[in-house]
Formats: C-alpha cells, structure tokens, sequence
C-alpha cells in the first residue's frame, strides 16, 4: 500500500486497513485545477495539508467544488522535493483520538506543489495568477513570515534585498505577493482575496501590511504603476479577510509511524531537510479544529461554510481570533510549554498531570484572562478554555511538545499576554499590577532562556529569531546567584515591541525581574517558585 494515485487504486487494502480514501477523480481535479485554478496556498506545511487541504477534500467528495489547492512553499524545497511529488501531492491525514483512536484518511485535494524559488515554478505561478479563475489565495507561513523589519525596526536583508532589485525575482513571501498580484494587475486586474490562515491577531492586516509596504516601496523607484497601488489598495478589488484559525498539529509521531507501518501502509518514515524541517508523508493532529474567516472575496470563494468553516463578518473574527490568541488557548500553551521544557517534561499532556502546572494555566485563563476577554458569541470563551484544560491537552494520544510550542516565543509574547496586560490597563477599574500567573510566565520564559534546566543541568532552547539578541542581554546570569542578575534584565523589560506593552507603565516590570530572581535561587527554584506564588 503506496501512498500515491496509483497506490490507492486497490481500494479494498486500504478500508480493510481502515483508511478513509477519496470520492472524487483525482486526474480530474489535476485537469481543472491547471486549466482554471480557484486556490493557491502558501505555506504547504502540516497544518495545510491536514486541515486546510482537507477543507477542500470534503468539497470535492461533496461536488461542491472542481478545482483543488496549489500549494507554495517559500521556504523548503525539500518539503516538495521529498514529500509532495514521491506521493501526487497527496497526505495520510491521521486524527488522534483522546479514547486511543485514530481516524485515517487520504487528502488528495492538492493538485501539486510548487516551489517559488525553481524558476519553472515561478513562471507557472506568474502564469496561475493570470488566470480570471483564480479566487484566493491564503497562507499558513507563521506571524514571522509577515515580518519585513527586525525587533529593531529595520528592514531585514531579505526584505531590502527584495525592495532595491523589483519584482521580477523576490525572496521574502510578502515580495512574492506583491510581485504575483503586479502579474495579475497587468494581466487585467481581476479581482482576488489574499487570506492569511495564521495563528496570529489581525492576521489580515499584517499581510495587507507586508504586501503594500513593498509594493509600495516598488511605486516610488518606478518599477510599478499608482494604478497598480491603486488597485491593491482598493478592498473591493484585493481583499485581506482576517480569519481564526485552531487545530494543535504537532511533528509526525513514531508511534503513528509504526502504527500505519504495521497496517501494511509503505514509506510513512519522518524526513528531516536541511532546513531542519521535521515532515512525513502522513500528518498526525488533534481532532477538534476551528476556522473562522471574514466573508469578503471580491471574486467568488470556494463553498468552505459546507467543509464546517465559520464565515462571518471582520468584528466576530477578530473578537474570535482574540478570544483564542489572547485568553483561552495560546497563553496557557506558551506558559506549559517554557514550564515544560524547565521540568525536563517531553509531552504537553504529561505536564496535564502536574498540579502546578494547571494551577499556572487555569490562572492565566479563568482568572486573569477571562475577566477581559472578548466575548465573540460565536463560541463561548469558558466552553473553549474548559475544552482546552480537560481534553485537548490532557489527550494522551497527542504527541506534542513543549519544545516545539516553546520556537519563536518572542514573536508570541506581545499577543499572548501584552494583550491581556493592555485590557487591565485600559480599564480604569483594574489594575495590571494584581496580575500575578502571566508576569510569572513571562519571567519563566526569560528563566529559560538561559537553556539550564530546575535540575540546574544544559538545555536546549527552541530556535527563535531574538534567541542570540536576547542571551546576549542575559549573559553573565547565573543559576543561584540572584547578584548575576544586575541591570541584566534592564533593557529587556524596557523594550515595549517584546510584551507589547511597557511593563514599567503597567508597573509589571518590578514583578516580572521579582519572580526571575526567584526562578534562578537555584536547583528545584521553579518548581518552589510556582508553588510559592499559586
């Protein structure tokens, strides 16, 4: 049993084995999708294949829909090198089940990947995006991909690379963007939504953000036309919905392996690029998922309100996305995760059988976060919190880490808690200061980031693009020394673009370098600093 299109053809091998496969004809989709594309996607890793890509395999099992996904990848070509075009773009989808279970099906709604950096690829992108037919496009590439400027505010290498040569070769997403949506322009301007799918507050409006500053930046060294700027910055025309997105997908686990090896399924072995990309050909995730999106394509739009997707107007997605981002998941998983990693635990679940632990995250989410929460009606904040603390994740069947949510922390921090900081600010009836568990996240992060464990013994720190920046700042700290700690943290606590906020306007700054000072006592310090504080 292969997983390709020719492999799924012996259909009885695959049900006895429990696989779901799909109803639609493959080499059908294949044709519609190169003769006239509806989707592009950028960002072809797992929670695009999973999740998105399986938004349009029930559409295309249902005949609401012809077409299939292209999926883009900016940044690993070995990502399709190795996992797409050895498997016709297809994905073993494996749900993991709190009872044990596991439900398996084939997606096969990609029509292929392509890479931007190929130029063949290139050209069938410039190509795709002259076509009237095209919709949307949409993106799963994490906050940092909308990035053009460092902590600092300067512009990074890539993104003034991009600006200074135009737009016929960009590197950087957003210079991909705007260099596909110029194609488009000149090939007659019909209109199109740009969709970010990231796990980010006002998702749409960092990607408008990105797109425009560079098309922009293009206008004024002549490379391309103000009706061009016009046309992008005319809403009716490009469209960037915001949207909500929630489904925990973490690395394809061995047990999954093993499980769908045993099963007679072929070559479902991890591959790790170069690039450090940890990928399968199967992609293993929690089953609860939610996707809300702003309901405004000037073009027409895939029927995603029949794949279970909310579609709705800006204000409840953004009260949705905020709920979610700021209060009732993303802050409890950061906290687990920088506690995790310094309790030496390798699962998220485990960490959902320590006491303090939960005490931590339930105070972060009921008590300081709830208070201030936006109510998007929707979904009831409570409800998804309760969901989060008692099934998601405390399900024993989910690999994940607390390694893996703990990458790229100091691009999370100014959401996942400068936002609830800002709310008790803003309230002249609270006072930021009473916040007692989300400064004691913050500090645990800064206490890991000094990559030594409660046992007082080296530890791997995820990567993170301020990693070397912000060790630098902490050098010379040292476990059970609370002298090493100096005006180390100065200008850390100082710097609004990290929290989001100013701490020392919120007067969390004194707090935040209090609870660091305890966590770094010594051995054991974090375990006796959470039980001292909750």
């Amino acid at each position: 049993m292969i997983l390709s299109n020719n492999g799924i053809q012996d259909k009885s091998a695959w049900e006895a084995a429990g696989v779901k496969l799909p109803r639609h004809d493959w080499q059908a989709m294949r044709a519609e999708t190169a003769e006239n594309p509806v989707w592009v996607h950028f960002g072809a890793g797992n929670i695009f294949r999973i999740f998105i890509a399986g938004l349009q395999q029930r559409l295309l099992d249902q005949g609401a829909a012809k077409a299939g996904i292209v999926a883009v990848e900016t940044f690993d070509n070995e990502v399709v090198e190795k996992i797409y075009v050895p498997h016709d773009s297809m994905t073993l989808a494996v749900s993991l089940l709190a009872d044990g279970g596991i439900d398996k099906s084939v997606v096969a709604s990609i029509a292929k990947g392509v890479v931007v950096g190929d130029p063949q690829g290139w050209e069938e992108l410039k190509a795709i995006f002259r076509k009237p037919s095209l919709q949307m496009l949409s993106f799963t590439i994490t906050e940092k991909g909308y990035a053009l400027k460092d902590m600092k505010g300067e512009l990074t290498p890539v993104a003034k690379g991009d600006i200074e040569a135009g737009p016929a070769h960009p590197r950087h997403a957003m210079g991909v963007v705007a260099s596909l949506l110029w194609e488009r322009f000149q090939a007659g301007a019909t209109p199109i939504a740009v969709v970010s799918m990231d796990n980010c507050s006002h998702n749409g409006e960092k990607l408008r953000a990105g797109v425009t500053e560079i098309a922009e930046a293009w206008q004024q060294q002549g490379f391309v036309s103000q009706k061009y700027i016009d046309w992008l910055e005319d809403e009716s025309k490009v469209s960037f919905p915001w949207s909500m997105i929630d489904k925990i997908t973490p690395r394809p686990a061995e047990a999954v392996e093993k499980q769908l090896t045993a099963l007679g399924i072929e070559d479902m072995a991890p591959i790790v690029t170069a690039k450090h990309t940890y990928i399968a050909p199967f992609v293993n995730a929690e089953a609860p998922q939610y996707l809300v999106v702003e309901d405004r394509f000037p073009n027409g739009r895939p029927a995603l309100e029949k794949a279970g997707v909310y579609m709705t107007d800006r204000d409840t997605v953004n009260n949705t996305e905020r709920m979610k981002v700021t209060t009732c998941l993303n802050p409890l998983h950061t906290a687990l995760a920088v506690y995790g990693c310094l309790l030496g635990y390798e699962k998220i679940c485990d960490e959902m059988r320590d006491e303090d632990l939960v005490k931590l995250i339930q105070r972060i989410g009921y008590v300081e976060g709830l208070p201030v929460v936006t109510d998007p009606k929707i979904l009831s904040p409570k409800a998804f919190i309760d969901e989060v603390v008692t099934q998601r994740f405390p399900n024993p069947f989910m690999p994940d880490t607390p390694q893996r949510i703990a990458t790229d922390t100091s691009q999370k921090i100014p959401i996942r808690f400068g936002e609830t900081i800002k709310s008790y600010m803003a309230d002249p009836d609270r006072d930021a200061a009473t916040l007692t568990a989300i400064p004691l996240a913050i500090a645990g992060w800064l206490r890991y980031l000094l990559g030594v464990d409660d046992a007082g013994k080296e530890m791997a720190v995820s990567p993170d693009p301020m990693l070397a920046e912000l060790q630098k700042d902490l050098e010379g700290v040292r476990l059970g020394d609370a002298d090493s700690v100096g005006d180390k943290l100065d200008a850390i606590l100082a710097n609004p673009n990290l929290f989001g906020v100013d701490l020392r306007k919120a007067r969390l700054d004194q707090k935040v370098r209090g609870f660091f000072t305890e966590l770094i006592a010594g051995p054991g310090a974090v375990r006796d600093t959470l039980r001292r504080n909750l």
